[in-house]
C-alpha cells in the first residue's frame, strides 16, 4: 500500500471515529439537553468520594482549561444536576457536589455511546488496551495535537 493509500485510510477511520462521536454528542444534547462534557462531569462526580470533586480535578480529569469547566458547572448549576457547596475552613475552596437530580440524569445516560464503547473494551486484555492507546497517542503525535485543548465548542449557550 502506498503512503497516500496508507494517510488516506488513517484520514477515512478518524473521520468516522469524528462523525461517530459527532451524532451521539447530538444525541445526548436531544434526549437529555446536556453536552458530552457536561455528562462526563456529572459521570465524574458520581464516581468519586460523597459525589464531590474540586473544580481543579474536574479541570484535570476532564482536560480542559479553568473558564471552560466554570462555564460547564455553572450550567449544570443552573439545571439543578450539581450545587455549589462553600468551604467554611477554606473560602478559596469550592467543592461541587451531584445532586440527586444529577444522580437521576447519570442513570439515565448509562447507554451513550462513552458506555457502550466502555461495555466494548471490556472484552480486551490489558495489553490489547495498552495497544489501543498507544495507538491513539501516536495519532494525536502525528497531528501534533498533544496540547490541544479538549475543551467543546460553545454555540450560544449550547456546548458541542
Amino acid at each position: 500500500m502506498s503512503n497516500r493509500n496508507k494517510y488516506s485510510e488513517l484520514m477515512i477511520s478518524i473521520r468516522k471515529i469524528v462523525r461517530a462521536v459527532n451524532l451521539e454528542s447530538k444525541r445526548i444534547e436531544k434526549d437529555f439537553g446536556l453536552s458530552i462534557a457536561q455528562v462526563l462531569t456529572l459521570k465524574f462526580l458520581k464516581e468519586n468520594t460523597e459525589y464531590k470533586s474540586t473544580m481543579k480535578l474536574l479541570k484535570e480529569y476532564l482536560s480542559l482549561n479553568a473558564s471552560t469547566v466554570t462555564g460547564i458547572i455553572t450550567r449544570l448549576e443552573n439545571k439543578g444536576l450539581v450545587a455549589r457547596l462553600p468551604n467554611p475552613n477554606d473560602k478559596r475552596s469550592t467543592p461541587i457536589i451531584l445532586t440527586s437530580k444529577g444522580d437521576e440524569l447519570v442513570n439515565k445516560t448509562n447507554e451513550s455511546l462513552h458506555e457502550r464503547m466502555s461495555n466494548s473494551t471490556q472484552k480486551f486484555n490489558e495489553e490489547e488496551f495498552s495497544q489501543i492507546i498507544v495507538s491513539l497517542e501516536t495519532i494525536i503525535e502525528l497531528f501534533d495535537i498533544k496540547d490541544l485543548d479538549a475543551s467543546p465548542i460553545i454555540s450560544g449557550q449550547t456546548e458541542i
